[in-house]
């Protein structure tokens, strides 16, 4: 699929006369590549990017730095920084803003906050995402959503509130803007994302039907900025993992590393779009240095856990609030370097046990579940009754059935992604004899069988589990496993 850029341009400067040449040594693209890594992953918070291209000390000399009262870190060791995504207004043209859709107002805003952890000997990844509307005590300020203390207190009021909230040392801060991560994305020419439900912002007027797409930069940014799905900021924050998954594999591949316009494209037009504590800015060139072997399969992204995702503040604003013992055990795990996603074993090709006879509880109500039905047999209209039955039961089904190739389907399987099973174990016990069966698909569907008698409506207990990542045990994905499979 081939999107325009809506004519927004965002083109970087050219790089004073830094020019990279074919002739560039080995050591110095090893550097060029782990700094895509960490680039990547402060790319598409939302909210930009820059992929952190040091270029000796020029490139050093074109980062904004800000006193952000973090600890700074040893050249070895584990080490935590706050990557804070901000949308302002005051420095776009008002043509940007018109296009973007980001309103006129001037100031300070952070639309994103993750925690990057980097384990002890700099070999694996760990990405946090903290919901936005997450109800936390902000220091001097009272209680407010976590994204109040950037414009509260801008960069130094931030890690101290993360730092509060998490237990967490903050080392390391990390600003960055809606201009470089569109720059980003369209540097690497674009970036493939998968949704399986439909997307209509009636603000930016971004929609999309369920299915995988390629999109260019300004695209990119309504996909990972929209709110307008089912679970809002829980959604997004979904998207933006699996876009900053998608940057980082191709910030990674070889023919982005060996094309000296591409490299030029990234580093002329991202660097001054990022904001770092003074610290960093001294040795990122050092840091990148050390993460020369990490991949998509080293990088784990998760999110805090939450006791309640629809909770009204005494002021009257919506908010969430986090599951204090498991997002406590999370934040310990993460110290501890103990990793959050186990490796993965070979699975039988047979489908599991029914869910609907297992005895696990229902974690995940209908309500946020997004269902695709596909009508895996020859029996005219099936697809159709199971989309109006699930739909009865409480699922979304936003999308009209489709059809499997051959039709020869007896019992009803519930495929879903890897760590979706939470949800597809509420989808199966609605189908009486459905089997699970994890696959590379990009939500959960439903393959109709023979056998189908109906869908029922399932009870899910109102516990602290009603969430994901509310079980003590957060669900965690590699970057590998986020990626979009065509």
């Amino acid at each position: 699929m081939s999107d325009d850029a809506s004519g927004v341009h965002v083109g970087g400067d050219a790089y004073g006369g830094v020019r990279l040449s074919q002739r560039r040594s080995k050591r110095a693209r090893s550097s060029v590549r782990t700094l895509m890594v960490t680039g990547a992953l402060s790319s598409a918070v939302l909210l930009g990017s820059g992929v952190l291209w040091f270029l000796s000390t020029y490139a050093t000399s074109q980062l904004k730095q800000v006193n952000a009262g973090t600890a700074g870190s040893d050249a070895r060791g584990a080490m935590n920084i706050l990557l804070v995504g901000v949308d302002k207004r005051d420095d776009l043209t008002r043509q940007q803003q018109n296009q973007l859709h980001l309103g006129r107002e001037v100031g300070q805003r952070s639309d994103t906050m993750m925690v990057i952890h980097l384990s002890e000997d700099h070999s694996k990844i760990t990405v946090v995402s903290l919901p936005r509307d997450s109800w936390v005590d902000i220091p001097g300020k009272g209680a407010h959503k976590i994204n109040s203390a950037y414009s509260l207190g801008g960069a130094p009021l931030a890690v101290r509130t993360v730092r509060n909230a998490t237990g967490l040392t903050i080392n390391h801060y990390v600003e960055v803007n809606v201009l470089g991560f569109i720059n980003v994305v369209d540097a690497l020419g674009g970036v493939s994302v998968c949704t399986p439900v439909a997307i209509n912002d009636q603000h930016t007027k971004f929609q999309l039907q369920p299915g995988t797409y390629e999109l260019d930069g300004v695209k990119a940014l309504f996909y990972a900025r929209t709110r307008a799905t089912a679970r809002s900021d829980l959604d997004r924050i979904d998207r933006q993992q699996q876009v900053i998954s998608a940057l980082l594999q191709r910030a990674l591949s070889g023919g982005t590393l060996a094309n000296p316009a591409k490299l030029g494209g990234l580093v002329g037009s991202t660097l001054k779009t990022l904001t770092v504590d003074e610290a960093l800015a001294k040795d990122l060139l050092g840091l990148a240095n050390q993460l020369k072997d990490v991949s998509t399969d080293d990088v784990a992204f998760t999110t805090v856990p939450l006791a309640d995702v629809n909770y009204t503040a005494p002021t009257g604003e919506s908010a969430v609030l986090w599951d204090k013992t498991a997002s406590r055990d999370l934040f310990r795990r993460i110290a501890a370097d103990e990793p959050l996603v186990k490796p993965t074993s070979a699975k039988s090709a047979s489908p599991t046990p029914s869910a609907s006879s297992s005895a696990a509880a229902l974690t995940v109500p209908p309500a946020r579940i997004a269902v695709r039905v596909v009508n895996g047999t020859a029996i005219t209209g099936l697809g159709a009754r199971t989309k109006t039955d699930l739909q009865k039961a409480g699922f979304q089904v936003p999308s009209a059935p489709g059809d499997t190739t051959p039709r020869d389907h007896v019992d009803t399987v519930v495929r879903y992604p890897a760590g979706r099973e939470d949800s597809a174990r509420t989808v199966a016990a609605a189908i009486p004899g459905a089997q699970l069966r994890e696959a590379d698909v990009p939500g959960i569907e439903v393959i109709v069988g023979t056998k189908y008698s109906g869908a029922k409506k399932v009870t899910v207990k109102p516990t602290p589990a009603t969430t994901p990542t509310a079980t003590g045990a957060p669900v965690a994905k590699t970057a590998t496993q986020n990626i979009c499979r065509k």
